[in-house]
């Protein structure tokens, strides 16, 4: 398995969480821990080959992670 992390400053706009699951796969890294997403809400969402997870944020949109990760990450 391939780890990283990323600061990525906001998966906020549209089509952002796409771009970030075409990035990852191109590097070929199965976890990744993101900070500075600035959503409003937590969850589970596919984007790509990657599941993304993320918590709730504050009221301000500022100091919220998440972790994108391949199904490799689970089945291993």
């Amino acid at each position: 398995m391939i780890f990283g992390t990323w600061s990525v400053r906001s998966l906020y706009r549209a089509g952002s969480l796409k771009a970030a699951g075409r990035e990852l796969a191109r590097y070929k890294l199965d976890l990744v821990g993101v900070q500075e997403l600035r959503w409003d809400k937590g969850g589970t969402v596919r984007s790509g080959d990657y599941n993304f997870f993320n918590g709730k944020e504050n009221e301000n949109r500022q100091l919220e992670t998440g972790l994108f990760f391949t199904q490799n990450c689970i089945s291993s």
